[in-house]
Order: structure tokens, then C-alpha cells, then sequence
């Protein structure tokens, strides 16, 4: 049963990230050439601390049945964890995309340019460059997404054999009195975390947070 509900936290937080990333990681391009960065990259800063209970909420009020999104029936599946949690992290990978995007385009983007690149050339030099603080964002991401327990908890409802996952299952564990289980499963938890790190390093992906 823990497997199952390992494999479904691996399952959910993977889709949330690559839904994140996808616009994400654009959406930093965007702003490294665009004067809108200097109002929008604050707000997306001030927004990684946002409670996740609060984005759960919103969610809840969505796709509750007298919600706008209520005929979708999306509450309390994986699916409204997933959404939810990209919702979450988006700010944090955008922002830290940012920064690494920056340095690149400074660095490489600009002199691309002054040798007769183009647009779309100078592009894929600076994400080609940027690879490795693009990864070191998604994992952050990811990381968050994995460890967030609001969101799951409220428009997935933590139901047994469907969207229970790691979080949620240590809170019922907690609540149960069963301190020894919910102990264990937070440890794992952190160990999936640090494993995915320690592989990415070993395979010679640097893990650049900041440029």
C-alpha cells in the first residue's frame, strides 16, 4: 500500500512539474527581453511563499459542483492535485529561470547577436547554456511540489487507492497516533528528494540555482 501511494506522490508531482516547466521556462525567456520583468519578477517572488492551503482553497471553490469548473469533476482526483500543485511551484521555477536566463543572455545571447545570429539562434545558444540552471529549477520545483500537503489534501481528499499520496498519508498516520509509520514515511519522502539531486550530479548535471 505505501508503494502504491509512493509511486502515485512520483506520479502526480512529475505531471505537475513538466505542466509548470512547459510554460514556465517560456514565460523566464519572455522576461529576460521584456521591461515588464521589473513588476513581474517581484510578484512571481512574492508568490513562492504563497500558503498552499490557500491555492488549495481557490481550487476547491472551482471545481466544487456549484464552482465554474464544476462540470469538469475534477475535484478529488490526481488530475486536481497535479494542476494544482503546478500552480504552486510555477512562481519558483519562473522566477529561478529567470535569473539563470539572465546570466546567459548577458553572457552569450548578447554576443550572438553582435556576430549576425538571429533571434531564434541566439535563443537556443542561451538555453543550450542555461541547461543546467534551467534542470536545478525544475528540481526545485519539483521538490516542492512533492512536499506540499494543502493542495493535495483539499481538492484531492486524500482518499485510499486514488490520491492519497506521501504527504497526505503522513498526516493521516500523525493523526492516527501511528508517530513511528509517519516518521519513516517523512524520511523517505526527504530521501526521494536528495536521491534525485545526488543523481543528477553524479551524471554531471550541475545543479545551478543561482547564475
Amino acid at each position: 500500500m505505501q508503494l502504491e501511494v509512493v509511486v502515485r506522490s512520483l506520479t502526480v508531482s512529475g505531471t505537475a512539474t513538466l505542466l509548470a516547466a512547459s510554460w514556465s521556462v517560456p514565460l523566464a525567456y519572455f522576461l529576460v527581453k521584456s521591461r515588464s520583468s521589473r513588476v513581474l519578477i517581484p510578484l512571481l517572488e512574492g508568490l513562492v511563499g504563497v500558503p498552499t492551503v490557500l491555492i488549495g482553497l481557490l481550487l476547491y471553490m472551482l471545481l466544487s459542483s456549484k464552482g465554474p469548473l464544476g462540470p469538469l469533476r475534477l475535484l478529488y482526483t490526481p488530475q486536481a492535485i497535479a494542476v494544482g500543485q503546478s500552480i504552486l511551484i510555477t512562481p519558483l521555477i519562473t522566477s529561478v529561470s529567470y535569473r539563470v536566463l539572465t546570466h546567459s543572455w548577458g553572457r552569450y545571447g548578447e554576443l550572438a547577436l553582435s556576430l549576425g545570429a538571429d533571434e531564434v539562434e541566439a535563443m537556443r545558444l542561451v538555453l543550450s547554456e542555461s541547461l543546467p540552471g534551467l534542470l536545478g529549477a525544475v528540481i526545485m520545483g519539483f521538490s516542492r511540489a512533492l512536499g506540499e500537503l494543502g493542495i493535495a489534501l483539499m481538492v484531492g481528499g486524500n482518499i485510499k487507492g486514488y490520491t492519497r499520496v506521501m504527504t497526505t498519508a503522513i498526516a493521516l498516520e500523525v493523526s492516527k497516533g501511528e508517530f513511528e509509520l509517519a516518521t519513516w514515511l517523512g524520511i523517505f519522502l526527504v530521501g526521494i528528494i536528495a536521491l534525485i539531486s545526488l543523481s543528477l550530479r553524479f551524471l554531471g548535471v550541475k545543479d545551478d540555482r543561482t547564475p
